[in-house]
């Protein structure tokens, strides 16, 4: 069964949940940055790991591909960044730009490198100039947005006091207001970076089989890992344009036959075991994961059900307590789901990844991960 098939869903990795820090840098320091945390301390001088993201040529211009020269590329705490505003703009010097340049060496880019040098503007834009080192690789750490002051408090504010239906529709509002959405290719480098193995940065954690593979494996071959949508996308045929096809909160890293096994299934308990994916269980129409992501599955299905509620072009999607919908905008079964997440409550590395999604990408949250007593409510 081929990627592009009707019966794709996805997953994401958690990495440890770091909190935000913004320096300033002292005159003649050399503390190791982010980019983040260089475009806001443009002063004094500062060592700053990130990923190659282009060559700029203008303020509000990044090459990413066909470059023209050698003197200047864009950082960013993001391979798949794309908002330059979001990037920082490092002068190449003769010292380094054989090894540096981007016309030269176009291969630098989703690369890491350690820069040490001025920080100040360049083109106009936040800045790194007159470097004094320049080093391939480097531990790169996407900064995180910490929940607002009070915990989450604030962000669910609206929500505050509701049940039922009330809470489902303040949620929706919640979670579709300034959402970020994601092409489908950039979705590939955000799964290497939310479902990255915490044992392995070179690996990702495949959701159902929780085995770890080389992020270089992902596409559509025997021995590849690809995106499974755990919400099935033919269960409303909602494609793989940006919105639901390209949602990070119910994409998922997983084993290319895997993936098809499970297909466009419903979940529910019981079946054969499913070969490739120990502790996961199948049959005609189901799909049984294993016992550690259950209530994974189940908070990422009561998400797609609230955010998506027929707006934006976009189904209007609900859970039932079924698992023969077909090609309707359902999924179940809410009673096997509702147990799954009473049982297998969100850990930390859910809540983390919940947190990058939030900070790093689509700047919306799945609340049941925040408050998984509200699938009651709701689903009950």
């Amino acid at each position: 069964m081929s990627e592009p098939e009707r019966y794709r869903r996805i997953a994401l990795f958690a990495a440890p949940m770091i909190a935000a820090v913004f320096l300033t840098v002292p005159a003649g320091a050399a503390a190791t940055l982010t980019v983040a945390q260089a475009i806001s301390s443009q002063s004094g001088t500062g060592t700053v790991t990130g990923y190659v993201v282009g060559e700029p040529t203008a303020t509000n211009t990044v090459r990413t591909s066909g470059f023209t020269g050698d003197t200047a590329l864009a950082l960013a705490d993001s391979r798949s960044e794309t908002s330059t505003a979001r990037m920082l703009y490092v002068q190449i010097t003769s010292s380094y730009r054989s090894s540096f340049g981007l016309l030269s060496n176009p291969g630098r880019v989703g690369t890491t490198i350690t820069v040490t040098g001025s920080l100040t503007a360049y083109f106009s834009h936040p800045g790194l100039k007159s470097p004094t080192a320049m080093t391939a690789g480097g531990t790169t750490t996407p900064p995180t947005t910490p929940p607002p002051t009070g915990g989450t408090d604030a962000y669910y504010a609206a929500a505050a006091g509701k049940s039922g239906e009330s809470l489902k529709t303040a949620l929706h509002g919640i979670i579709s207001s300034g959402v970020t959405k994601l092409s489908y290719d950039g979705v590939w480098n955000a799964l290497k970076v939310t479902d990255q193995d915490p044992a392995n940065s070179a690996n990702v954690k495949l959701f159902y089989s929780g085995l770890s593979r080389s992020k270089s494996l992902n596409g559509g071959d025997q021995g590849d890992w690809n995106r499974e949508h755990v919400w099935a996308q033919s269960h409303g045929d909602f494609g793989t344009s940006a919105g639901p096809g390209t949602d990070l909160h119910h994409l998922r890293p997983e084993d290319v036959a895997v993936n098809g096994a499970r297909g466009n299934k419903d979940f529910d308990n019981g079946g054969s075991a499913v070969s490739g994916a120990p502790g996961n269980y199948t049959d005609s129409n189901s799909w049984e994961p294993r016992a550690a992501v259950k209530g994974d599955v189940a908070r990422m299905i009561f998400y797609m059900a609230v955010r998506y509620e027929g707006g934006d072009s976009y189904p209007d999607l609900e859970v039932d307590d079924a698992t023969s919908s077909g090609t309707a905008p359902r999924m179940g079964r809410v009673s096997a789901l509702l147990a799954w997440n009473a049982a297998d409550p969100p850990d930390a590395a859910e809540r983390a990844r919940n947190q990058t999604i939030y900070a790093t990408y689509q700047h919306n949250r799945n609340p049941f991960i925040d408050h998984p007593e509200w699938a009651a409510s709701i689903f009950g």
